[in-house]
């Protein structure tokens, strides 16, 4: 058996991580004494709970049999911490959010600005990823998602809707041919995602307009942004970023005008935690009432 909890929590980090610098890093601790302290494990549990290899540590099937159980451990323990210290009035501790980018720059920072502001022992952590965040490997306490995961063990709840449309800066369009239907888009340079890094459905903006190939392509929604703000294109972007770009133009407003949805997403276990529920429900609230004072602040733009 494991001789504490610690053992179990380094364990996750490695299994979570797949390599002992990744766990230090989450744990502040040193590769080299997560690696004795699993190698300690290992002797304790009579059995090896990871192979190694150049491309890092991957459970045996001792190792993912052990999963589960310190998976158990560990909400067990953060039940029975958050117990003991009882409910306070403001939130403690690290909470770390994933989100895609569009979300993580245009939104997130003054939403949990505002929830620090009012919890001033909180720390919270944006994560910002082109691609779904892993909560089974804890990448993140909680994610933004563009479109309901259906697989795992994970709490789902729809935020709310956005709106997006094509726009370019005003002075690209006052030197570019004039853009009256979706067949004036073949004449310009299209700013968009790189097409086999679209990491979800929801993301390919520019499948069914007809305007051919992607000319300056990247898998950042603030690089494809900029782009549009240096006047290099025509592209796709969120209603809820154009307050900070007031140089760019809508394109066509009435004929191509996207709805996409912002999905809250947990661990199926976090349900118990009250410190979780109560930070689930601030950045819901709070991401909704920012998305419609931006989206506002453009209406008719």
């Amino acid at each position: 058996m494991a001789d504490s909890w610690d053992d179990l929590r380094i364990f996750l980090a490695v299994a979570r991580g797949e390599s002992l610098s990744a766990a230090g890093r989450v744990l502040r601790m040193d590769p080299a004494t997560v690696g004795r302290r699993i190698a300690r494990l290992e002797h304790a549990m009579g059995a090896p709970l990871f192979g190694k290899s150049a491309q890092g540590y991957a459970l045996t099937e001792a190792g993912a049999r052990l999963v589960d159980h310190a998976e158990s451990a560990e909400q067990a323990f953060l039940l029975a911490s958050e117990a003991v210290k009882g409910r306070s009035e403001g939130l403690s501790g690290q909470i770390r959010i994933g989100a895609p980018d569009g979300c993580a720059n245009f939104l997130l920072p003054q939403v949990c600005a505002r929830i620090a502001e009012a919890n001033p022992e909180l720390e919270v952590q944006i994560l910002s990823l082109p691609r779904v965040v892993n909560l089974s490997r804890r990448e993140a306490d909680m994610a933004i998602a563009v479109s309901a995961p259906t697989a795992g063990r994970l709490l789902v709840q729809k935020i709310t809707d956005y709106r997006l449309h094509l726009a370019a800066s005003a002075q690209y369009l006052a030197a570019n041919a004039p853009i009256q239907t979706r067949a004036d888009l073949r004449h310009h340079r299209m700013v968009g995602y790189i097409p086999d890094m679209i990491f979800d459905k929801e993301l390919d903006y520019l499948a069914d307009l007809g305007a051919g190939g992607v000319s300056l392509a990247s898998n950042s929604v603030s690089v494809q942004f900029h782009w549009l703000r240096q006047h290099a294109g025509v592209g796709i972007v969120h209603d809820f970023a154009l307050p900070t770009a007031p140089d760019l133009r809508k394109i066509l407003e009435d004929e191509v005008s996207l709805t996409r949805s912002f999905y809250l997403v947990r661990h199926a276990d976090d349900r118990r935690l009250e410190r979780m529920n109560r930070f689930a429900d601030a950045l819901s609230i709070g991401l909704k009432e920012e998305l419609a004072r931006l989206e506002a602040q453009v209406q008719g733009r």
